[in-house]
C-alpha cells in the first residue's frame, strides 16, 4: 500500500492508537508495524482472530501481557552457554509466570466449549513452571541471591556472619574498655571493606594497627586494630568465595535453562502475537467497532460508518456503498458539509479492514479488497517547489492515473478545483471518464454542476450529496446517494440578509439551462423528503403490525396450551369417573351375589338404595358450581386515607393505601414489599389486626416484632456471585436472592458481578434502582472487590 495514501487517510494515527492498547513493548512494536494486506484469505483470518479476542474479552475480561519482553539477548546468551545475571533470570521468571497466567486465561472452562481461532495459540504456550520456580527459589531480588540456592553458599554466609560477630566483639571490647579515651567516637565504622575505629590523631601511637583513612580536618584517623586484621582478611576471603559461589549458581541455572531456549523463544512469539490480537480487540471495544464482511469483487457497503478519529459525540454515521449497481460516486454539497470526511471514512475503514482491524460501523457492513488505495485529499501546495494548489492536485492526479488499475480504489477531493471553473470542470469530466472506462472504483467530491449532469447521463456513475438544512444554515452531514446536491448560495445569502434585488439580479446571470437544472434539483429534494417521511411512517406501521402479530401469536399459543391442559384434565377426570363407575358396578354385583337366592326384597332394596346414594353424591361433586357474586360495598374516595388498611378482593391481598385515586378510581396499594395498582371498586377496608396478620403471612414473621428469623438467616449467604451469567439470567438470580436475603433480615449483602466491560454491572444497578426495599447501593471499596462488587443495603 502506498505510504502517501496511508498518511493522507491518517492510517498512521490509527496504528498509534492501536499501540496504546498493547501491554508489552514487543506487542506495541508489532502494532506500529501493521500494514494493510491485499490477501483476502489472510484478511479474513486476521479479522476472525480479532473477533474471537473480542468475544473472549466480553466473556472473561481483559488479560495483561506486560511481562512479555524482548528476550533476544537472553536467548542468545543461553545458546552460547553464557551465565545470565540475576536481573535477567528474574525477568525470565516473570515472563514465564505471565505465560502461565495467559495459558490459564485461554483454557476452556468446559470440555464441550467451542474452540476458536486463538485456541491453538493458547495451547502451544509452555509455562515451564519448574524453571520459574527454581529461579525464584535461588534469587530474591536483582541484588540478592538466596542462601538456599546451594549448601556451599549457605555455609559460606554462615562463616561470614560468625566472623562479623567475632570482629564486632573484639572492637566492642576496645571501644568500651581502656581505649575509649583515645577514640573520637565510641563507634565501629567501615573503610572500604575493613572494620575500623575512629582514633584521635594525637593518640595514633596508642592504638596498634593499620591507618586506612582520616577525616577532612585531619583530627581523626580511621585505624584497623591489629587484633582484627586477620579476621578482616578472613572476611575478605569469604566474601570472594561467596561471589564465586553466586557466579557458579548463576551459571548452573543458565545451563539448566539453555535446553529450553527454543521453547522460551516460541513463547515470546506467541505472547507477542496474542498481545497484538488483544490490542486490536481492546481498540475495537473502545470505538464500538464490528468485524466487517469481505469480498473480492470490489464492492463495498458501509452501514452507519463513523470516522474513528472524530469524537463520538460529534461524528455523524453515514451509509455509503458502491461497486454493484455503479462503480463511481460523485459527491456534491456545501463546504464543511461532510464531503471530505466521507472520502476519508471510506478510505480509512478500507485500510483498517484490510489490516485485520474491526471498523466503527453497523453489523453486516461489507468491504472489498483493493491492492492499492489512492487519495488526493487536502491542499498540498508547496512553496519550495513553486506549486500552486491546482498544480499540486494535478501532480497527484497524474500519478494516480498512471498507477491505478481495476484493483484500486481512488479518492479525489474537489477534482479540477483551483483553476478556471469551465476548464476545471472539463478536466474533471475527462479524468473521471478515463477512470470509468478502466472500471476503477472512484469517489470524487465537487462543486461543479457539469459533473452532476455527467453523473446523471452516464450509466455506472451515481450522484450523491451531503444534506444541508437551509433553515438553520447548518449541514446535517447525512450522505444521500442517488440525489445530486443543490446549490444553496441564494438561499443562504437570503437568510443572512442579502437584499432580494441583488439576489434576483444574480439569478438573471444564470443561464436558462442552469435554472432548469437547479429547479429540477429542488423538485427532487422535495420528492426525497416526502418519500423519506412516508418511508418512516411505513416503517412505524410495520413495527406496529409486527407487534400485533406477535401478541396474537402469543395469545394463540397460550390458548392452545390452555386447551391442551383442559383436555388433559378432562380426560383424567373422565378416566377417574369410569373407574369409579366400574367399582360401583363391581360392588353391586358382589352385593347381589352375596345376598343369594334366599335374600329378601327388603335387603336387596337397601343395597340398591346405598349404591344409588353413592352415584348421587358423585354427581353432586362433579356438578359445575356457580361462582358466588361479589357483594362487598363500593367505597367512596372520601372513605380512603393514606396508610388505611385495605384488602384487594380480586387478588386476596391485604395492604395499605400509598396513593390517592385518580379520575378513573385507580390507586396504588403497598402489599408488603410489592406495590400493586388496584381500583377503588375492588377494595374493602379491614382492621389493623387483619393487616398485621396479612403482613405476618406475607413475610413469614410478626411485623410488630424486631426479632430476627435466625433459622432463615443462617441459610442465606451474604454474597451472590453473578459472574459468567448473561444479564437476563443474572437479574433473575439476583431477584430471588434479594427476596430471600431481605426476608432473612440481613442488613446488607454483596453482589459480585466482576469488572469486565461493565455491561453486567450496569444491568445490576439499573435493576437495584427499582427494588422498593433496597435503601442504597454502592461499588465496593479497596479490599471489598472494587468495581467488581456492589454493596446493597436494605431498608430496616
Amino acid at each position: 500500500m502506498n505510504p502517501k495514501a496511508l498518511h493522507v487517510l491518517e492510517y498512521d494515527k490509527i496504528i498509534e492508537k492501536l499501540a496504546e492498547h498493547a501491554s508489552s513493548q514487543p506487542g506495541k512494536k508489532m502494532c506500529l508495524e501493521l500494514e494493510p494486506s491485499s490477501d483476502i484469505a489472510e484478511i479474513r483470518k486476521n479479522l476472525k482472530k480479532t473477533n474471537d479476542a473480542i468475544e473472549r474479552v466480553f466473556k472473561k475480561g481483559s488479560i495483561s501481557f506486560g511481562d512479555n519482553k524482548d528476550l533476544k539477548g537472553v536467548l542468545k546468551a543461553l545458546k552460547i552457554e553464557s551465565a545470565l545475571d540475576m536481573g535477567a533470570l528474574l525477568g525470565l521468571a516473570s515472563f514465564l509466570d505471565n505465560v502461565n497466567r495467559v495459558k490459564s486465561y485461554g483454557r476452556a472452562e468446559r470440555d464441550d466449549e467451542k474452540r476458536d481461532s486463538l485456541s491453538e495459540s493458547f495451547e502451544l504456550l509452555e509455562p515451564l513452571t519448574f524453571i520459574s520456580q527454581e529461579i525464584r527459589r535461588c534469587i530474591k531480588s536483582e541484588d540478592e541471591m538466596s542462601s538456599d540456592a546451594s549448601p556451599a553458599l549457605r555455609h559460606i554466609r554462615r562463616g561470614i556472619m560468625l566472623t562479623n560477630d567475632r570482629i564486632r566483639d573484639v572492637l566492642g571490647k576496645m571501644i568500651n574498655g581502656a581505649s575509649r579515651t583515645y577514640l573520637q567516637d565510641a563507634v565501629v565504622t567501615m573503610r572500604g571493606d575493613r572494620y575500623c575505629i575512629p582514633v584521635k590523631a594525637e593518640y595514633k601511637s596508642q592504638i596498634s594497627g593499620i591507618v586506612h583513612d582520616q577525616s577532612s580536618s585531619g583530627s581523626t584517623l580511621f585505624i584497623e586494630p591489629a587484633a582484627v586484621v586477620e579476621l578482616n582478611n578472613k572476611l575478605k576471603e569469604m566474601s570472594l568465595q561467596e561471589q564465586a559461589e553466586i557466579e557458579k549458581i548463576l551459571l548452573e541455572l543458565s545451563l539448566q535453562i539453555a535446553p529450553h531456549a527454543a521453547a522460551i523463544g516460541y513463547n515470546c512469539d506467541i505472547m507477542t502475537d496474542l498481545d497484538f490480537v488483544f490490542a486490536k480487540a481492546s481498540y475495537a471495544l473502545e470505538i464500538n467497532a464490528i468485524t466487517p464482511i469481505f469480498n473480492d469483487h470490489h464492492a463495498f457497503d458501509i452501514k452507519k460508518g463513523r470516522h474513528p478519529l472524530i469524537a463520538k459525540d460529534k461524528v455523524v454515521p453515514i451509509d455509503v456503498y458502491a461497486g454493484r449497481d455503479f462503480d463511481m460516486l460523485i459527491i456534491t454539497g456545501p463546504n464543511t458539509g461532510g464531503k471530505t470526511v466521507t472520502l476519508k471514512t471510506v478510505g480509512l475503514l478500507t485500510l483498517m479492514g484490510q489490516a485485520g482491524l474491526a471498523i466503527p460501523a453497523a453489523d453486516k457492513s461489507e468491504l472489498s479488497v483493493f491492492n492499492e488505495v489512492y487519495a488526493d485529499i487536502g491542499d498540498e501546495q508547496s512553496i519550495e517547489q513553486s506549486l500552486s494548489t491546482f498544480s499540486s492536485h494535478m501532480t497527484n492526479t497524474v500519478s494516480i492515473l498512471k498507477n491505478a488499475d481495476e484493483n484500486s480504489l481512488c479518492l479525489f477531493d474537489e477534482l479540477g478545483a483551483g483553476t478556471d471553473p469551465t476548464e476545471g470542470a472539463a478536466l474533471a469530466i475527462s479524468i473521471l471518464n478515463d477512470l470509468h472506462k478502466r472500471k476503477i472504483r472512484t469517489l470524487a467530491t465537487t462543486h461543479y454542476s457539469e459533473l452532476k449532469v455527467y453523473a446523471l447521463n452516464t450509466p455506472g456513475i451515481q450522484n450523491a450529496s451531503c444534506e444541508f438544512d437551509v433553515e438553520s444554515l447548518k449541514p446535517t452531514y447525512r450522505l444521500l446517494i442517488g440525489i445530486p446536491g443543490k446549490s444553496n448560495a441564494f438561499a443562504i445569502s437570503s437568510k443572512l440578509g442579502l437584499s432580494e434585488e441583488i439576489i434576483e439580479a444574480a439569478k438573471e446571470q444564470i443561464s436558462t439551462e442552469d435554472k432548469k437544472f437547479e429547479d429540477l434539483l429542488a423538485d427532487l429534494e422535495i420528492s426525497r423528503k416526502t418519500i423519506e417521511n412516508e418511508r418512516l411512517e411505513i416503517e412505524q406501521y410495520k413495527k406496529e403490525v409486527e407487534e400485533l402479530k406477535r401478541r396474537i401469536e402469543e395469545k394463540s399459543s397460550k390458548l392452545d396450551s390452555q386447551r391442551e391442559e383442559i383436555l388433559r384434565e378432562a380426560n383424567e377426570k373422565a378416566r377417574d369417573i369410569l373407574q369409579e363407575a366400574k367399582n360401583v358396578a363391581d360392588e353391586t354385583i358382589r352385593a347381589f351375589r352375596k345376598a343369594g337366592p334366599n335374600a329378601s326384597m327388603q335387603d336387596l332394596e337397601r343395597a340398591r338404595t346405598g349404591i344409588g346414594q353413592k352415584v348421587s353424591d358423585k354427581n353432586k361433586a362433579i356438578q359445575k358450581k356457580e361462582k358466588p357474586k361479589d357483594t362487598h360495598p363500593i367505597l367512596k374516595e372520601s372513605q380512603l386515607k393514606l396508610g388505611e388498611s385495605v384488602k384487594i378482593v380480586s387478588m386476596g391481598l391485604k395492604g395499605t393505601i400509598s396513593s390517592k385515586p385518580d379520575k378513573d378510581g385507580n390507586l396504588f396499594v403497598q402489599c408488603g414489599i410489592m406495590r400493586t395498582k388496584a381500583n377503588i371498586r375492588d377494595l374493602v377496608i379491614i382492621s389493623d389486626d387483619d393487616a398485621k396478620t396479612a403482613m405476618k403471612k406475607f413475610y413469614g414473621r410478626n411485623t410488630g416484632s424486631s426479632k430476627m428469623d435466625l433459622s432463615r438467616a443462617s441459610n442465606i449467604k451474604t454474597e451472590v456471585n453473578l459472574i459468567g451469567k448473561n444479564s437476563d439470567d443474572a437479574i433473575a438470580a439476583l431477584d430471588k436472592y434479594l427476596d430471600d436475603a431481605y426476608m432473612a433480615h440481613l442488613n446488607n449483602v454483596r453482589v459480585v458481578h466482576g469488572k469486565g466491560s461493565g455491561i453486567l454491572r450496569q444491568a445490576v444497578h439499573n435493576y437495584l434502582k427499582g427494588v422498593p426495599y433496597v435503601k442504597s447501593f454502592k461499588l465496593g471499596e479497596f479490599g471489598e472487590g472494587d468495581a467488581g462488587v456492589t454493596i446493597v443495603t436494605f431498608i430496616k
